[in-house]
């Protein structure tokens, strides 16, 4: 981070067990952050904490370490079975849960505390065979842990610490009933250590909070300014049809390695993921559909720079840190105001510079002014020059009949054109026939001149199966019984 973004309180100054000083210093950690200096003492003391915190700021390390340092402090009763974990920590997606783990991993690894990782997609059997051969910190999504739980894989009477990461998140998922179903069958508020952190203190945050945690101290370090702050951001306001066009040629300007692009439907991140990798572009599109093993191989491509674009719905917009995220691209405007600053603090993370662009198309464009206020500053705007974008090969995003008309970009007007046309000469063609094929009708059956034009079509079949029955006694067309030959 950068020099503004530490506090003047260092790690070594708050007596933590030596284990987990051990896991700071190996991690490079020396002075916290605004949100680790504020939470720590409060939670190192046995204090509740509701914290209102951004991702990218540290909070992950600051719950843990007081997650470790109490279980450390406090051992575990001496008849809690080893399939009961001392401390839970629940989020709201299977990428946060498993970064998480992996900081759990870092931060813990002399602490001789064991981890176990639950959530849903993969793995089902390992990971219950884990939960079985109990743990001390169980990490996971609310959905896989309740599963466990009424299969009595795991008890959770002996928990000491429970932590509540993105509380928000977990309302707009709509786990909050998974959320009080879990909290009600842990020991009372006051028997354990409660922490939760959250990208805003909403009223339906701070009532779960009061709820479920023992007179929690408030902390909010104003995340959406310190976010802004550090990302250089621009907006452009290109038509539908040249949305596709300019991610290519900023692409491809900018050498793109590491970029996250954010679209609002998954289909569109489907198709935009197609367009790109025609252009010559290594992209791969998250949303949550993908199987979780193609997410986490994703990721890891992602991560390994080994995948140059990263496409994807806001499901991707928290809770992952991705180092040297250098550009971050807003394909659509967001809807929601607070979605566009979890955009965009995918960059910039730990204090390095990062670019954030964003497109204004007539369809997403609304939103502009809320985002604005929000962030309390207004986004310059950058212009281009239509003549410079590249004529895409293949792969062009034009919508499919059982699209949303917000799932993306319409077609350019030549191509509505020629599809409209394409109809109207295929009925064309319908009705031309229709003749021809009622010349023929009535070319294959003899009628009287006289005799109606609907006529033959109604009587055919009567005179096939007459003539049938004619060939089944010797008769041949047209004629009576056949006579005896002569001589």
């Amino acid at each position: 981070m950068t020099e503004q973004q530490f506090s003047e309180i260092s790690f070594t100054g708050l007596q933590l067990p030596e284990s987990v000083a051990r896991g700071i210093a190996d991690a490079g950690f020396e002075r916290c952050t605004p949100i680790q200096a504020e939470a720590l003492p409060r939670a190192l003391a046995g204090l509740d904490v509701a914290g209102q915190a951004q991702t990218g700021t540290g909070k992950t390390a600051a719950f843990l370490v007081a997650l470790y340092t109490h279980l450390l402090r406090y051992p575990a009763s001496a008849d809690r079975p080893s399939t009961s974990p001392r401390a839970l920590v629940l989020a709201p997606t299977r990428e946060l849960a498993i970064q998480i783990h992996r900081d759990a991993e870092l931060l813990g690894q002399f602490t001789g505390l064991t981890l176990g990782l639950a959530y849903g997609g993969v793995d089902y059997d390992k990971q219950r065979r884990e939960l079985q051969a109990g743990v001390d910190v169980l990490i996971g999504t609310p959905g896989r842990i309740i599963d466990y739980y009424k299969q009595h894989v795991f008890d959770l009477h002996h928990a000491q610490v429970l932590v509540l990461d993105e509380a928000d998140r977990m309302f707009d998922l709509g786990f909050i009933k998974d959320i009080r179903y879990l909290l009600r069958r842990l020991p009372a508020p006051e028997f354990r250590l409660n922490m939760l952190f959250s990208a805003t203190l909403s009223h339906r945050v701070l009532e779960l909070a009061y709820e479920h945690m023992n007179d929690p101290e408030l902390i909010r370090i104003e995340p959406e300014r310190v976010t802004a702050d550090r990302v250089r951001q621009i907006i452009y306001y290109p038509a539908m049809e040249e949305k596709a066009s300019l991610l290519v040629h900023f692409l491809r300007k900018s050498d793109a390695t590491r970029t996250m692009v954010f679209v609002n439907t998954k289909r569109l991140a489907e198709r935009l993921e197609r367009v790109l990798r025609a252009n010559g572009i290594v992209a791969a599109a998250m949303s949550g559909d993908v199987p979780q093993r193609k997410r986490m191989r994703m990721l890891r491509e992602f991560h390994e720079g080994k995948l140059a674009v990263l496409v994807a719905t806001d499901v991707a917009a928290r809770g992952l840190h991705i180092p040297d995220v250098s550009h971050v691209f807003n394909y659509d405007l967001p809807q929601d105001a607070q979605d566009y600053v979890h955009r965009i603090g995918r960059t910039a993370r730990a204090g390095a510079a990062g670019d954030a662009v964003s497109f204004g198309c007539e369809q997403y464009v609304v939103s502009l002014p809320d985002i604005e206020a929000f962030i309390g500053q207004r986004i310059p705007v950058g212009s281009f020059d239509p003549a410079e974008l590249p004529q895409l090969r293949s792969g062009y995003l034009a919508p499919r009949q059982d699209d949303d008309e917000e799932d993306g970009p319409a077609p350019p007007p030549r191509q509505r054109r020629g599809h409209e046309q394409g109809r109207q000469d295929h009925r064309g063609r319908q009705h031309a026939q229709a003749p021809v094929r009622a010349e023929r009708s009535e070319s294959t059956v003899s009628v009287a001149p006289a005799a109606p034009v609907a006529a033959p079509a109604d009587n055919a079949p009567a005179a096939r199966q007459r003539r049938r029955r004619r060939r089944r006694h010797g008769g041949g067309p047209g004629s009576g019984p056949q006579a005896p030959p002569a001589g």
